[in-house]
């Protein structure tokens, strides 16, 4: 598998490709992660929200792959938002992938309701970048809104923002935003997962749209191959789910070949402005209910 970067605004390099772990669980997502890392990939995406980060800390110890050459993104929950809170939480973490070091630190989702905590999160992920236990720190999730008060309350301004983004829902005012304050953009759902019921409201989606077929039949490749493509030429980092080996390979298979400008715009005009998930100003830890266990 060939592998490629992004740098971040702080000179760290992500690789533009990653597995990401979301609804992964138990023997699945150990195996998912092994299989990733033995076929190439050099990111892994999870959460302390996701409780699997046990199961992508095996993963990695089994599949030989030395921690030095894997780039590990955690991410925080709204539950331990708060300063102190959020050094236990880390700690957690860390505990559970049995790491010393995560490679990128995110808070999940913004909470405009609990904004001091949230920016008190943030500073506490300020502080272990300084101590070096983590080489870059970012955000999920974030609106534009919530960028602009964060970066004008803190002094670091996040590495990255980790946003629903695929054919179907492609927030470019985020987007433009990001370039403007030097976040790179790592789009979760890249292939439009989340979109499994957008033909509700007349949205096809992504891997069923005829032109996306098109483009992988002119390509040989498959629809998910092409959208994955297309966010790489767009410059942003993606981090597809799968934990089927054969489905982890047909994802990493997408540096042999380049779509042309005409492709890039005919996927590009497939964006209907519609999530496919919750938006980011109503998630609450009540709204999604869950519970951290402890290390």
């Amino acid at each position: 598998m060939t592998t490629e970067t992004i740098t971040l605004n702080n000179g760290v390099e992500i690789p533009s490709l990653g597995l990401g772990v979301l609804a992964s669980e138990g023997d699945e997502a150990r195996d998912a992660v092994a299989t990733a890392l033995r076929t190439g990939y050099r990111l892994v995406d999870t959460a302390a929200a996701y409780g699997n980060e046990r199961q992508v800390g095996a993963g990695l110890r089994e599949s030989g792959v030395d921690r030095d050459d894997v780039f590990l993104t955690t991410k925080l929950w709204m539950t331990d938002y708060g300063y102190d809170e959020t050094l236990r939480a880390f700690d957690t973490s860390t505990a559970k992938l049995g790491v010393d070091h995560v490679d990128l630190y995110l808070l999940h989702w913004p909470w405009p309701a609990s904004w001091d905590k949230t920016v008190a999160s943030y500073r506490a992920a300020e502080h272990l970048l300084k101590e070096g236990r983590v080489s870059a720190v970012g955000v999920a999730n974030f609106k534009p809104d919530h960028l602009r008060k964060l970066v004008a309350e803190t002094d670091v301004v996040p590495a990255v923002n980790q946003i629903e983004l695929h054919p179907n829902f492609q927030q470019p005012d985020q987007v433009a935003l990001h370039r403007e304050l030097g976040i790179v953009t790592q789009a979760w759902s890249p292939i439009g997962g989340v979109y499994g019921w957008a033909g509700e409201n007349g949205a096809v989606p992504p891997l069923q749209n005829e032109k996306v077929q098109a483009i992988a039949d002119a390509h040989g490749k498959t629809p998910a191959q092409v959208i994955l493509r297309w966010h790489l030429q767009e410059g942003r980092s993606v981090i597809p789910k799968s934990v089927r080996p054969e489905r982890i390979a047909e994802n990493a298979d997408v540096f042999d070949f380049a779509l042309s400008p005409e492709q890039m715009q005919d996927i590009t005009a497939l964006d209907t402005g519609r999530r496919g998930a919750i938006d980011p100003d109503d998630a609450t830890p009540e709204v999604i209910d869950l519970t951290i266990d402890a290390a």
